[in-house]
């Protein structure tokens, strides 16, 4: 129970951490166009690109589960952020899925493709707006193993991360109407397996 109630409050720090700048962004801009969750892309996919939708979802999942086993293993001697569910096996699933929902899946995707990425692509159109939110996604994950890993696992961790916030990013606003659910979905859903394949393997 007390690593429930650690991802609880981590996830909330976290959750307000990753929201203040596009809160500010939004109150100086847009409170008088829409909502706040509106305005990161927190609505419904159109009925009619459901489907569409979901397929992709579900091919870009699969291929991200399967690069990340390759990853995993090439990081199988490095702390990283679900390192801490290693060995805990089945009483490590309530912990994660609130770690891989609340505390990194919903802030990153708030700050990235809810904010960033329409922010940029506002202004100087989608193709900038997702390298810019891609090449900084991967960066957050790939330069904290710069000391650990060296030079050339850190570049293929920020390419492997950049090249998956890319095609997150499409998702969201090419087939899913600007909607930030598709890039949740994944997200959340690689995040599990990985802390699912730390607390087991």
């Amino acid at each position: 129970m007390g690593e429930v109630v650690k991802q609880i409050v981590n996830s909330l720090i976290q959750i307000v951490a990753f929201s203040v700048i596009p809160f500010i962004w939004w109150a100086n801009t847009a409170r008088h166009e829409c909502d706040f969750l509106v305005w990161l892309g927190f609505k419904g996919i159109p009925k009619e690109k459901r489907h569409k939708t979901a397929v992709w979802i579900i091919v870009i999942t699969i291929a991200f589960l399967l690069l990340s086993v390759f990853i995993l293993y090439f990081l199988r001697d490095i702390n990283t952020a679900s390192s801490e569910f290693s060995g805990m096996g089945i009483k490590a699933i309530p912990a994660i899925l609130i770690y891989a929902i609340l505390r990194t899946a919903i802030p990153e995707e708030i700050l990235f493709r809810g904010s960033l990425l329409k922010r940029v692509a506002n202004r100087f159109g989608f193709i900038a707006g997702n390298i810019v939110q891609a090449l900084l996604f991967g960066l957050l994950h790939g330069v904290m193993f710069f000391s650990s890993v060296g030079i050339l696992k850190a570049i293929i961790i920020i390419v492997f991360t950049g090249v998956v916030g890319w095609l997150m990013g499409y998702v969201n606003e090419k087939i899913a109407d600007g909607s930030i659910l598709p890039g949740l979905i994944i997200h959340a859903l690689a995040n599990i397996f990985t802390g699912i394949y730390t607390a087991f393997f």
